[in-house]
Order: structure tokens, then sequence, then C-alpha cells
């Protein structure tokens, strides 16, 4: 609750005018009834027709009153609840940013979708209903009892008792129900996480033919959600038909009452239409509060899964609030000094006391085994985790006493799994340097050799992009990913494996032409393929996460077995 309070605080202008509106909707509402009793018992009293139409006046008076406030309470209750859920997704979005890789993966990709989509709906569509129809309640609550005890004592305890025996239910139930709705939650999580393996993983789920498999955990999902679902809705079923069963037990007990009432002239026929009427209000909207709170425990729970990712500490965040001068005629660009990394859910170290530099002007090539600590090295540099011991250092500076900001603007990444967003190309090459011209556009897609393809689409730089770049070629996507690294300028280009979707021509004439485009700049290249790297003018061989052999590739064929191995390997499989 306080998460939804901390959120509507910025809008508490629009809550005031929006609960007023509900007030006077539900007072006129309420004395509507009164007149009405009024006229029945002037009608069968013989009062004038003046008497009459001045009642009836006042009647349609509060009805347009009302119906004003009601439409009016409506439309500021929807852009309260549209404002909040706007602000509570801003917040999510912006701590989602700063989340590191394993914060990630602590939460779930699935489970922050969820978060982001469902759950806030849950809480909109509760706090509007909260307004709505709970707000209301002790205004009916005291007003409907009030006038009940004015016409009649012995009837407004009667009601009294009838709206407490249907709250002590609706608490019993609700309380039950608590933990099915917690429940509920996890269950849509999972059925987000198999859905989302499913679409995306479709070529892989057809090329094993393991469809039926598929279908099978899907429906064990679904079915999941389905029987707890059944479960919570059976609660509410029980407490609407009690409810039912309470109001009809009033209305039965005031006409019994009532006959004897009035015979004796104590009572009037208007009096009962009106007890009748405050029944039916009070009762009515504690049916509805009731079918609200039900789903409270649901918007609770939502609320609790928004409050642990806001209030999450990221295990990256900044430590420092400026950034040093700029050192850009420094030789050093980045250097590792006596690193070592382990994950935080790992027992021992990932890498061990890693030392090199990377130079402008200079290549520096890691090679490795599969799962030797390669892209590690690269995830390190640009700070998507931090050192367990040691520092990294960007122009002489811990990269820790940098704002990430700061740090990634001297960067130009290029992953090994190439990934493009929906848009345009010229969108994609332009995404890190928005100010790029065309001619800086199209001159880094030439030395990426991805600009004749560009040219033979039929829109060029307009074409469109799927999502993830589907509509191309894992070649295609790792061109134009190199395209938009060079449109950055950046001081330090890391290519992590980005060459292995090439052919060996587009490689080597790819190479040729990056070699002036990155002359002021170091460069960073993580890859398998010896023949990628041989003309680096340093090449870091990592074995298990230790760094075994450092120098050229002359050098390290004759002091590095590790090295040595690789090359063997490779130009026998050739």
């Amino acid at each position: 609750m306080r998460l939804i309070l901390k959120f509507l605080k910025p809008h508490w202008k629009l809550c005031v005018i929006t609960v007023l509106l509900l007030i006077i909707d539900v007072a006129g509402a309420l004395y509507i009834p009164t007149l009405a009793a009024e006229i029945l018992n002037e009608g069968t009293s013989g009062s004038t027709f003046d008497t009459l139409l001045g009642t009836g006046i006042q009647m349609a008076a509060a009805s347009v009153l009302s119906g004003v406030c009601a439409i009016t309470g409506g439309y500021t209750c929807a852009m309260l609840s549209a404002k909040l859920g706007k602000d509570m997704r801003v917040a999510i979005y912006e701590k989602s940013l700063k989340l590191s890789m394993y914060d990630f993966r602590q939460f779930g990709t699935a489970s922050i979708t969820t978060r982001t989509v469902s759950d806030i709906t849950t809480i909109q569509f509760a706090v509007t209903s909260c307004i709505q129809m709970i707000l209301p309640v002790p205004v009916i609550f005291v007003i409907a009892l009030a006038l009940a005890f004015s016409l009649d004592v012995e009837m407004g305890f009667i009601l009294l008792a009838v709206v407490l025996v249907v709250l002590v239910l609706a608490f019993a139930i609700i309380r039950s129900a608590s933990p099915l709705f917690r429940r509920l939650q996890k269950l849509l999580d999972r059925m987000s996480t198999v859905l989302l393996e499913n679409i995306t993983g479709v070529r892989v789920v057809r090329a094993f033919n393991n469809e039926a498999r598929e279908e099978k955990r899907m429906a064990e999902a679904f079915s999941d959600y389905a029987e707890t679902s059944i479960k919570a809705n059976r609660r509410f079923a029980n407490l609407d038909g009690l409810s039912f069963f309470c109001i009809n037990f009033f209305v039965v007990t005031v006409y019994w009452l009532s006959g004897g009432r009035i015979s004796t002239g104590y009572f009037q026929i208007g009096d009962i239409t009106a007890v009748i009427e405050y029944a039916m209000m009070v009762l009515f909207f504690m049916m509805m509060a009731q079918m609200v709170i039900l789903t409270l425990p649901r918007a609770l729970e939502c609320c609790e899964r928004i409050r642990e990712v806001l209030d999450h500490s990221p295990e990256i965040r900044d430590m420092v609030t400026e950034n040093p001068n700029e050192a850009k005629d420094k030789k050093e660009v980045l250097s590792f000094e006596d690193v070592s990394f382990r994950f935080a859910d790992a027992e021992e170290n990932t890498l061990h006391r890693l030392n090199f530099t990377c130079r402008r002007g200079e290549t520096t090539a890691i090679i490795g085994g599969t799962g030797s600590g390669k892209s590690t090295i690269a995830l390190l540099m640009l700070r998507f985790h931090d050192v367990t011991a040691g520092s990294v250092r960007l122009n002489g500076t811990d990269i820790r006493q940098v704002t990430q900001e700061y740090l990634r603007d001297h960067i130009g990444y290029v992953q090994q799994k190439a990934w493009l967003f929906s848009g345009t190309v010229r969108d994609n090459l332009r995404y890190s340097n928005p100010n790029a011209t065309d001619e800086e556009v199209m001159h880094a897609a030439d030395v990426a050799q991805a600009g004749d393809f560009i040219r033979s689409l039929p829109d060029g730089l307009d074409s469109y992009v799927a999502q993830g770049g589907t509509n191309f070629s894992g070649g295609q996507k790792q061109r134009l990913s190199i395209a938009r690294a060079l449109v950055k300028k950046p001081e330090l280009y890391i290519f992590d494996d980005s060459f292995s979707a090439l052919d060996f021509k587009t490689d080597a004439a790819l190479r040729k032409a990056l070699a002036p485009e990155t002359r002021e700049a170091a460069v960073v290249i993580i890859a398998q393929r010896v023949s990628s790297i041989r003309h680096a003018d340093q090449i870091i061989v990592i074995n298990e996460g230790e760094m075994v052999g450092k120098g050229t590739h002359e050098e390290l064929m004759e002091n590095c077995p590790v090295y040595r191995e690789i090359s063997d390997s490779q130009t026998k499989e050739a």
C-alpha cells in the first residue's frame, strides 16, 4: 500500500477531486430514496400537487447532480489510474536499465515483463475499483444507517446486524483466498516463461520434432493456473451467495415487521421503500467492495513484486558523480591490473590475476578454448560485472571511479550474438550516434563490408529491420553491428567473436578497411580462429581463466604450448 501511496502522492490534487466527486455522487444517490419516500407519504396523505411537484423537482436536481458527479468522477478516476500506471512502468523500466546481468538472472526476463505489464495493470484495476467501490462504502454506511435509525430504531439495528455479518464473512473468505492469489502470480510468471521459450525457440522445437513435448509442458502450465483460479473463484462464489442471502433476509424482515407498524400508523408506505432502498444500496456497494477486496490480495502481491524490483540494490552502480578530465592523448587506453573475477553464485574464480594493456593504435586479441572466460573479459571492460580483485583502468582511472555512462561513451561494443532493433537500417546504424549523417553511416557500412548489400536493398537505409534482425542473415547482422560500432568512433573497440559468421574473403576485406579507421583507438578482438588474430600487435591466450601467454603470433608459436595447440588443431581442420 505504501508503494501505491508513493506513486499517488504527485497526483494528490486529482485524488482529492475524485474523492469529493464520489462523495457528492453517493450523497445524492442516498438522498433520492428519502425524497421518493416523502412523495409516497405525501401522495397517500392527500398533499397538494404543488407540494408533490416541489419534491419531484428536488429529486430531479439530486439525480442530475449525482449523475454529473458520477460521470466526472469516473473520468478523473480513470485519468488517475492511467497516470499511476505510467509512472510505475517508467520507474520499473528505468530501474531495469540499471540492473546488471546477474540481477536480471535473479528476476528473469519473463518475470520483469510480467511485472511491467500484467502486474501494474492489476494494480491499476485495483486502485480504480477501490476508489469507485470501496471508498464510498463508509460514506454510504454512515448516511444509510443514520437515515434508517431516523425512520425506525429497530430497522436500523437489523440493518447494522446484517452488514456486520456480511463483513465477517467477507473477512474470513478473503483471508483464505489470499494465498491462492499469490500462487496465481507465480503461475503467471511460469506461463510467460514457457510461452516465451516456445515462441523464441520455435525453430529448435520444430527441428527436433518436440512439438508434442512443448504442448504438454504448456498445457501443464495452463492447467495449474486454471485450477488455482477456479479455487479462488469458488471462494468468491460462496461469498456472493451468502451476501445475496443476507440481502433477501433483510428485505423479508422489513416487510414482515412493517405490516404491523403500518396498521398502527407508526410506519408509512414510503418509509418502507426508503429503508429497503438504503439497505439495498449499502449491501450492493458492500458486494461490489467484496468483489474488489477479493482481488486486493492479488494486487498487493503485485505491489510486492514491483517493490522487489524498485528496492533491489543493483550489483553494478555508480560510485562517483563526477568524471575525470578527458585524457585522449594517453597511449594506454585500457589496462587490466591483477584482475580476478568470480560470479556471485560461483564457488571459484572464473578469471585469475590478468595483467595486460590495450594501447591506442594497437590491436589486442584474446583467444582461448570454449568456456575459458574470453567473453567475461569483455563484460568486465564494459563494467557489466565488477572485478573481484584488482582493477580495470580507462585512461589510467579505475572504471569504478567513473560513471557507467562515461565509461560506455568511450567504448564501441560488438557482441558475439548480433542484435538489431525493429525499425530501419538507418535507425540501427545511428543507434550509437544519433547525430551521424547519412554519409558517415554509409562510410561505416562500407568499412564493415555492409555497404553493397544495403544499397542492394529496395529502400536502402530505409529498409525495414525486424526485431532481432531476423530478416537478415547472420553475416549481414554481424556486419551491421560492426558498422553501428564504427559510427560511434570511440576510443576502444571491442569485437567479441564478431567475425565468426563472415567468410574468409569478407573477413580479410573488413580487417583491411578497419585498420585505418581505428588508427586513433585501441582495438580488442575476442576470437576463436587463429587466422582472425595472427596479425594482432599482441595476443592474450586464456586457458581455464588464466593468462598462459602474451605476445605476437610468432612469439606465441615458439613459447606458448596452448596457443600452438589451438593453431595446430585449426590448421589440421583447415
